[in-house]
């Protein structure tokens, strides 16, 4: 019975170690990246960019969405109805919701007019 309640245990933390490791995204060094990244590689890496642009100094600014927003509805608190005073009655329950927002996250990489990685930008709208 001692050897397969240790199986259990060993098979238990194994899975969660697992899911911890699997959590653990690495950032991205983007500063290390400027000046040796170029924009070929990025097409690679994050396929065509959602939009992008050529400067008229021959440079190219390209954006992706990392992160789609999303609107979560949740049901909140309920609140009662008014008071019906002298028998106790507090009328009906109304259905209370909270709204979430979470915006789209976005990259934005400029690439110098030899396709070099100059600038970029994380944020989010």
């Amino acid at each position: 019975m001692n050897r397969i309640a240790g199986a259990i245990a060993m098979m238990a933390a194994a899975l969660i170690l697992v899911g911890f490791l699997a959590g653990c995204a690495t950032p991205i060094n983007w500063q290390a990246r400027v000046g040796v990244y170029t924009y070929d590689q990025a097409v690679m890496d994050y396929v065509p960019p959602a939009r992008s642009a050529k400067l008229s100094d021959g440079s190219t600014v390209a954006e992706w969405m990392t992160d789609r927003g999303q609107v979560i509805v949740t049901p909140g608190p309920y609140v009662y109805g008014p008071a019906y005073y002298g028998r106790g009655y507090y009328g009906p329950v109304y259905g209370g919701y909270s709204t979430t927002y979470f915006p789209a996250q976005f990259l934005r990489l400029t690439f110098s007019p030899d396709g070099k990685l100059r600038m970029w930008k994380e944020f989010s709208k």
